[in-house]
C-alpha cells in the first residue's frame, strides 16, 4: 500500500498518514499550500533544526516533492490532516533510510543509527505490529505525545529499555520490539 521513499507513522504514523495522504491526493484532494506545509513540518523539530531542514511533501504517485531545500541533513514533513492526531516529523538521513526500509518491507541498513523528531506528537499506532493501520484486540494500540525516536541502532542498545506490549508512554520504551523496525520512543513532555 505504501510505496514512497518515506511513509509516515513513526509511531510512527508512517503507514497510516502517508498511505492516507497518497490516496487522498490520488482522489483529487488538494494538498496544503506550501507555506502551510512548511509551518507544519517545522513544528516537528526544534527551530534550530527545522529552520535549515529540507521540507518535503508526498505526491499522488508516492514520490516526494521538495518544497524547500535545506542544508543540515534533516528532512521534515507536514502533519497529515486526515490522520487522527498531529504527526509532522523531521528526521536525519539515516532515519530516512530506516523509514524507507520499513515502508518497503526490507531490512534496515546495518550500523546506521538515525534520529527522528515528532515534537507536535504522533498519530497513535500499534506498539507491536509495524504494519497495523487500525486498532484491534491483539495489536496493543498506544497513544503518544511529543517524542523523539532513535532508530536503526544495534539490537543490544534497546535491551536497556522496556519492551512490553503495553508500555508506559510517559517514559522511554521500545516500539515494535523484536522486529527489524524496533526503535526507541522517548517522550519529551
Amino acid at each position: 500500500m505504501c510505496t514512497a521513499l518515506i511513509c509516515r507513522t513513526c509511531n510512527i504514523a508512517l503507514i497510516c498518514a502517508l498511505s492516507t495522504s497518497t490516496a487522498l491526493l490520488a482522489e483529487g484532494m488538494p494538498p496544503l499550500p506550501d507555506d502551510a506545509q512548511i509551518a507544519s513540518a517545522m513544528s516537528a523539530a526544534p527551530p534550530q533544526v527545522s529552520m535549515n531542514a529540507t521540507i518535503v511533501e508526498m505526491k499522488p504517485d508516492g514520490s516526494m516533492r521538495t518544497i524547500r531545500q535545506g542544508n543540515n541533513g534533516f528532512t521534515c514533513m507536514a502533519d497529515n490532516p486526515e490522520t487522527p492526531g498531529p504527526d509532522p516529523m523531521c528526521m536525519d538521513a539515516n532515519a530516512m533510510e530506516w523509514a524507507h526500509a520499513w515502508a518497503t518491507h526490507t531490512s534496515p541498513p546495518a550500523g546506521k543509527t538515525g534520529f527522528m523528531y515528532m515534537l507536535a506528537g504522533g498519530t497513535d499506532a500499534s506498539n507491536t505490529d509495524p504494519y497495523a493501520t487500525r486498532p484491534d484486540a491483539n495489536n496493543h494500540w498506544i497513544s503518544t505525545g511529543p517524542h523523539v525516536m532513535v532508530v536503526g541502532t544495534e539490537a543490544s542498545f534497546y535491551n536497556q529499555y522496556p519492551k512490553g506490549a503495553d508500555p508506559n508512554t510517559h517514559m522511554p520504551y521500545v516500539m515494535w520490539a523484536g522486529t527489524p523496525y524496533q526503535h526507541l520512543m522517548a517522550p519529551v513532555q
